[in-house]
């Protein structure tokens, strides 16, 4: 069983940054792939970023390329969204993911998911 709890949201103006925290519990960690999903107010989960179990080979949506960056400690069971240039598009509620193989598109597909974290951009 593996627990996740994502920390970092908050409110930031457009252009801002914020960084994501996503902490899992169990000492089997390092056998997930990992990966952020958001939703918006009315619109379904939309995967942002995934990286695989060694943290070699990473992932990004298109809407996001060049602005968010996915990382992981697999010494701290801890995973990561560094999110810049943050647009009013942005603004979603952000889970993180687990899943023993690659991240499914779908969040419920996936073997664990989080509670999220709010994250609102102001225009």
């Amino acid at each position: 069983q593996v627990q996740l709890v994502e920390t970092g949201g908050g409110l930031v103006q457009t252009g801002g940054s914020l960084k994501l925290s996503c902490a899992a519990s169990g000492r089997t960690f390092s056998s997930f792939a990992m990966g952020w999903f958001r939703q918006a107010p009315g619109k379904n989960h939309e995967v942002v970023a995934a990286i695989a179990q060694s943290g070699g080979a990473t992932n990004y949506a298109d809407s996001v390329k060049g602005r968010f960056t996915i990382s992981r400690d697999n010494a701290k069971n801890m995973v990561y969204l560094q999110m810049n240039s943050l647009k009013p598009e942005d603004t979603a509620v952000y889970y993180c993911a687990a899943r023993t193989s690659g991240i499914r598109r779908k969040i419920y597909e996936n073997d664990y998911w989080g509670q999220g974290t709010q994250v609102t951009v102001s225009s």
